[in-house]
């Protein structure tokens, strides 16, 4: 009898039908890139890229829009198999849970963060951040830097604190799989993306979007059309090339929030992280931290305290 992994078994038979093998019809794992927002809307919703990658290629093959959480919840419900990539961070700096004595185990610390309000982790953070020096005043993850993303503590400009209040926790009562973080149902696997990190390659610091319409600037628009031709053209290091249709393609260009460029950003990093050993996580990743897939790991894991003020 040849032996078969979980991740094997989930590729042929999504986890539904893994009682009833002799009638399953195989089910290929689909890829997801997730441009989340904590506070989804008709005009900002949660945006979903759903692809497959075939060899170096990674296949756009629709997008979703999530309008509340509550559907948010609804599609994490829905039967299948996937691989996601998510644009929100799934730990906070170890050096912040230190200092204010909360659990230092992940499920433990996600469930205590789920039980504060968004006001209550504002003024936490903000006393935290108040009694630490100029300069130094927000502690960030050993990813952070690597992938030049804010700090999960930051609470505005982005407000990162709260996406991670209002997605993690419920990715966790789903069930879903935390390699490196939490075991769940292998079936459904959550890492970490940033979509940021992989449209710097191309663009640098420029900006390519903008929630205000009034900011929608023709030098946004080059920015897009030129990440998106990157992509296309696998000129990145991740080494994958975007397949799009040509309507696929416009509406990529044309979305000034960069909201469905963000998605499919988070896809093409998840792609790569399939092929990769332990989804390309470094073998001292702080467990309580998490990272940031595709991050370059520049430094020795562990939290470090911020070197620019907020």
């Amino acid at each position: 009898m040849i032996a078969i992994t979980a991740w094997q078994l989930c590729k042929v038979v999504p986890m539904t039908q893994v009682s009833n093998l002799a009638t399953a019809a195989p089910a290929e794992r689909l890829l997801v890139g997730v441009d989340f927002t904590c506070a989804p809307s008709s005009r900002k919703p949660i945006r979903l890229a759903f692809g497959k990658r075939r060899g170096a290629v990674v296949v756009l093959e629709r997008q979703e829009a999530l309008a509340s959480l509550d559907a948010f919840n609804g599609w994490l419900e829905r039967p299948g198999s996937w691989l996601g990539g998510f644009d929100l961070p799934f730990g906070l700096p170890r050096a912040l849970v230190e200092a204010l004595n909360w659990p230092t185990d992940w499920v433990p610390l996600i469930e205590y963060f789920a039980s504060l309000s968004r006001a209550e982790i504002r003024d936490v953070f903000a006393k935290f951040c108040d009694e630490r020096p100029v300069g130094s005043k927000f502690a960030y993850r050993s990813c952070d830097r690597p992938a030049g993303s804010s700090p999960s503590m930051k609470w505005v400009n982005p407000p990162v604190a709260h996406m991670l209040h209002a997605g993690v926790p419920r990715l966790l009562r789903a069930g879903v799989d935390f390699p490196g973080l939490h075991p769940g149902d292998p079936c459904r696997v959550a890492l970490e993306a940033y979509p940021g990190l992989l449209a710097r390659e191309v663009i640098a610091h420029r900006s390519y979007k903008s929630d205000s319409r009034a900011k929608h600037t023709p030098e946004r628009l080059i920015a897009r059309k030129e990440i998106v031709e990157a992509l296309e053209q696998g000129r990145t290091r991740l080494g994958l090339r975007l397949q799009l249709s040509h309507a696929q393609r416009d509406e990529l260009v044309d979305d000034g929030s960069g909201d469905r460029l963000d998605a499919v950003l988070c896809l093409v990093q998840v792609a790569w992280a399939e092929s990769q050993p332990n989804f390309g996580q470094p073998a001292g990743m702080d467990r309580l931290e998490g990272w940031i897939m595709s991050a370059h790991d520049k430094s020795a894991c562990g939290s470090q305290v911020a070197s620019s003020g907020p």
